[in-house]
This record gives C-alpha cells, sequence and structure tokens, in this order.
C-alpha cells in the first residue's frame, strides 16, 4: 500500500470521528453528518482501490479521471447548495410566521393590560 493511501485512510478516519464528534455534542445534525460520510467514504474507497477512479471514469466516458472528480463535486455542491437554499426557505417561513404571531400575541396582550388599567382606575373611583 502506497503511503499516500495511508495516509488519506487515516485522515477519513480522523474525520468521521470529527463528525461523529459534532453530532455527539449537538453541533451537526445527522441529515447534514450523512452526506459528509457519504463523502468520506468515497474517499475511503479510491483510497484502497487506486484504479477505481480509471475504471469509473471509463465507464462514464471521461477521458481524463481527475476530470470526473471534478465534475462529481461540483454536481454534488450544487444539489447541496440547492437543498441547502430549500431549507433557508423554509426557516425564513417559519420566522416570518412566528414574527407575526408574537406581534399579535403582544397586541392582545397590551389590550389585556390596557382593559386592566381602566377596570382599576373605575374601581379605584
Amino acid at each position: 500500500m502506497a503511503r499516500i493511501q495511508l495516509i488519506t485512510i487515516i485522515l477519513d478516519i480522523l474525520f468521521i470521528a470529527y463528525i461523529s464528534r459534532l453530532i455527539i455534542k449537538g453541533k451537526l445534525r445527522e441529515e447534514y453528518a450523512i452526506i459528509w460520510c457519504l463523502c468520506t467514504l468515497v474517499l475511503v474507497v479510491f483510497s484502497f482501490w487506486r484504479k477505481g477512479l480509471g475504471v469509473m471514469a471509463n465507464l462514464f466516458g471521461v477521458f481524463e479521471p481527475p476530470n470526473l472528480v471534478f465534475t462529481a463535486f461540483i454536481f454534488a455542491i450544487l444539489i447541496y447548495l440547492l437543498h441547502l437554499s430549500v431549507v433557508v426557505s423554509k426557516l425564513q417561513n417559519n420566522i416570518r410566521n412566528l414574527s407575526q404571531e408574537i406581534a399579535l400575541l403582544k397586541e392582545r396582550l397590551d389590550k389585556k393590560e390596557n382593559n386592566g388599567d381602566a377596570g382599576n382606575k373605575k374601581n379605584a373611583n
């Protein structure tokens, strides 16, 4: 096994351990950790299977194996960005709805306080 393979495998194992630590601490949700773990597992597979990238490039009709890597990662990043955009849009809608509900509750509370003050003034007179 080549030196670069060992280094890559060790770094991949450390990366998965770090992802696990982030999940345990609650800093990374499981749904996002799955994506990171899958990408790391792909790297592990290609670390063990040296000719795998060439085989995959031939399978997809790509002339140079590094081009397959760049194309795949660009495509994966675009899909992930689309997913994050959908999540952010949902969160913005939730924030807007919660802000509106808080404003309505605050208005109701102010009305009750004003009605309570008016009732206390009548009782005082």
